[in-house]
Parts: structure tokens; sequence; C-alpha cells
């Protein structure tokens, strides 16, 4: 699993691989890139008034990790699975543990074959962002970010962050956000216009956001009258971040434009693909203090 890693993603090709796993009988995913291992159960201790959905804690060589059960999370009704499996997942500066019901297998796919969800499971709060067909039966790829903001509401974006910045005059820097998942979009609009930024276009992948930015060069004007800088997220239906910077530094006419990658998906062993495909920067969620900073050194 690590080895491909190194592949994946390395030069914006649009691909990833997701760990397929079960929940009573449904079929779930989750990015290669936020599992750590993949390991058979082990005692939980419980942890006093926590969350409903905290099973409790385990120790992992030396960690103490929280088990998140999965079947509680989804409302799924049914006794343990004798396959059970803990996916030890790490993003967003965090590690979780996720109590599954099966680990079935791994696939290799393009960002294009994920449709986003229709509008009658794509709230706010619904938690999946992306559908896979196969064969006869659909995966679902969860909003694992937003699952732990339910439950640790501090792992999320905050606007009380931004106000240490003080009043600012943003009104006319105009930014290109993409972001699929639809309480993020809420909370960056909340935060980004806390900051002074209140034009900001959102788009739900990058493949919108890159048809827009060239739709205002098909049109004559020069880009960099019309926006100012591009914010993207990693994981993406249909376009994902990566190969939207890609596309975007490919383009002689876009490739002025400043990209900051927001993401959980950055750490230190992953950020060099970011760098690959031409990000000026790169920043972890939730740090939206720091995300602000750079939009700042990069458009004023």
């Amino acid at each position: 699993m690590n080895e491909s890693k190194g592949i994946l993603l390395e030069s914006g090709t649009n691909e990833l691989e997701i760990v397929e796993f079960e929940v009573g009988n449904n079929k779930f995913g989750i990015n290669v890139i936020k599992v750590k291992e993949i390991i058979q159960p082990t005692p939980v201790i419980p942890i006093p008034h926590s969350h409903p959905h905290v099973k409790g804690l385990i120790q992992l060589r030396g960690e103490v990790l929280p088990v998140v059960d999965m079947a509680k999370v989804l409302g799924v009704i049914g006794d343990e699975s004798p396959q059970s499996k803990y996916i030890v997942a790490e993003f967003n500066k965090q590690k979780v543990v996720f109590h599954v019901h099966n680990v079935t297998q791994i696939h290799r796919i393009s960002w294009n074959q994920i449709e986003k969800p229709s509008d009658m499971y794509s709230g706010i709060n619904s938690g999946i962002i992306g559908v896979i067909k196969r064969n006869e039966s659909m995966i679902l790829l969860l909003d694992f970010e937003s699952i732990m903001v339910e439950i640790n509401p501090e792992s999320g974006i905050h606007v009380d962050q931004v106000k240490k910045l003080g009043p600012r005059e943003r009104s006319n820097k105009q930014i290109v956000a993409a972001e699929d998942s639809p309480l993020l979009r809420k909370l960056l609009s909340d935060t980004l216009g806390a900051a002074g930024y209140e034009s900001v276009e959102f788009f739900e992948n990058g493949s919108d956001a890159l048809q827009y930015l060239e739709s205002l060069v098909d049109s004559g004007k020069a880009i960099e009258d019309s926006v100012q800088l591009v914010l993207t997220d990693i994981e993406m239906p249909l376009m994902d971040g990566h190969h939207l910077t890609k596309r975007i530094k490919s383009n002689s006419k876009l490739e002025k434009l400043p990209v900051i990658i927001f993401s959980s998906l950055i750490t230190n062993d992953l950020k060099h693909k970011g760098e690959m495909v031409g990000a000026e920067d790169q920043i972890s969620k939730p740090e939206i203090a720091e995300l602000i900073l750079k939009i700042d050194k990069y458009i004023l």
C-alpha cells in the first residue's frame, strides 16, 4: 500500500486508490492516503461521557487513539461482524481508528469516475461526498472530516481564529475555491468573509472550477483582472486538487494564478505532491488563520 502512494497523484494524474469497507450491507470507501494501517479489533477502554459515536480508546504501539464506531455514525443497527476490522487513519493532523464490519479490497480509479451525490442525499449534513458505481453495486465515499468535526468540533474551522487579524478590507479581491464538502464550503465562506474576502466563487470540484477559469480566458479578459487566487481541496469528485493545479500551471494564460492547496491530506510525507504540480503553498485543514495569512501574502 505504501509503495503505491508514491506514484498516485505524484504528477496530478487525477487518480486515487480507495479502501473498500462494509458497514451492515453497504459498501463505503476511504482514500488510501488517509489510511495508516488496518488491524484486527483490540480491547477498547470506554470513555465516560464521550460522544455516542466513540467506542473508547485503544493503545497502539505507544499511542492512545480514539475508536469511532462507524455503525453508529451511519445509523446501522445490527450485531458486530466476525470480520470486523479497525482502520487506523490520519488526516487533519489527527489520528483516529474507524471500527468497520469488514475490509474487502482496494480499488484504483480516476476521480472522474466518482459521481457527486444527488440532491436527495448531498445536503450539508449527509456525510456522502461521492458515489462510485461498480457493476451492480455502489461504493459511497464518506466525508470523514465532517464526521470528526461532529465528534470533536475543535477539529473544525472556526471563524474566531481570524478575528485576531482585525478589521480588513479585501472585498475587491476575487478568489476561486474548489471544495466538495457542503459543510466545509459554508465554514470557508464564513471565515473568508470574516477576514474581508467576501468575493469568493465556490465550486464543488476541480473540473467545474477549471471550466470557469477557462471561460474567463475565452472571454478575452486577462485572468489577473478577474481572479487573484485559487484555493483548492485535494479530494474531489471528477477532478482532484492536484490535477486542477497541474492544469492551471500548464495553461499559459492561467499559470500566473497563485494556487493554495487547503486539505486534510497535507503532511510532510505528501507535501511534495503539491510541489510537483506547481502549487504556491499548501496548508493543512483546519489551520484557517494560517491560510488567511498565506492568501494575504500572494494577492496583496
